[in-house]
């Protein structure tokens, strides 16, 4: 009985790994951002794989030099067929990268690429980088989270988002004045406030508003030109 389950066994690991269960027609799904071609050529599926071979980790890591692809599932159409859905990371400011190019840059602080100069996002800026460094995965990722969270009442009015090595974060808006935040927590309350200067206090260009602690504000004027 054990060798006929073997037998059995080997019979089926043979037929699915036969030419008519081999790969034959791949699409993707959610790919915005990256040329298909190229994921096709990286993902390994071109070469026509046995369809049991394929899953989401392996492709994950054969993927993961794409910026712009955070993770991928995998949905088989038996016998040749597989459709690669894409979950693409989101762009939620812009930063200048070493060269002073201009790109993408997402909740994590991931480099996503190339952004043109119209980009109507806010730019992330550390102060005191280090030369040739990106630092908004690290050192400077608060920034990076906090334009991720901002809300839509005022998100719109920020032009700026400045974090220093200790993680403390100040918004710029457009009029021009500035938030500062302290740390990256208590953002709700934090946005609170903000949203409640806006719209009740007379501020002029070059006001500073520390909203650091929560419930309490301290309004000062900018520095001198």
């Amino acid at each position: 009985m054990v060798s006929v389950g073997i037998i059995l066994v080997s019979a089926t690991e043979w037929t699915l790994r036969s030419p008519l269960f081999r790969v034959r027609h791949v699409s993707f799904v959610g790919l915005r951002h990256e040329t298909p071609s190229a994921v096709l050529a990286a993902s390994g599926l071109a070469a026509d794989p046995p369809i049991i071979d394929v899953n989401a980790a392996a492709l994950d890591a054969r993927l993961a030099r794409f910026p712009w692809v955070r993770s991928v599932a995998v949905v088989k159409h038996w016998p040749d067929r597989v459709v690669v859905r894409v979950i693409e990371r989101t762009a939620v400011a812009v930063a200048y990268a070493p060269g002073h190019v201009l790109v993408y840059v997402d909740a994590a602080g991931h480099d996503l690429g190339v952004a043109p100069r119209t980009a109507d996002l806010p730019t992330l800026i550390y102060d005191h980088p280090r030369a040739a460094t990106w630092p908004f995965l690290v050192a400077g990722r608060a920034a990076a989270y906090v334009a991720s969270q901002l809300p839509p009442a005022f998100s719109r009015q920020v032009s700026t988002i400045t974090v220093n090595a200790a993680g403390d974060v100040t918004l710029s808006l457009t009029t021009p004045v500035r938030f500062v935040l302290g740390p990256a927590t208590d953002l709700h309350a934090k946005w609170v406030s903000i949203a409640s200067v806006i719209a009740h206090a007379r501020l002029v260009p070059g006001d500073v508003v520390d909203v650091s602690v929560p419930g309490s504000l301290a309004v000062s004027g900018g520095a001198p030109s």
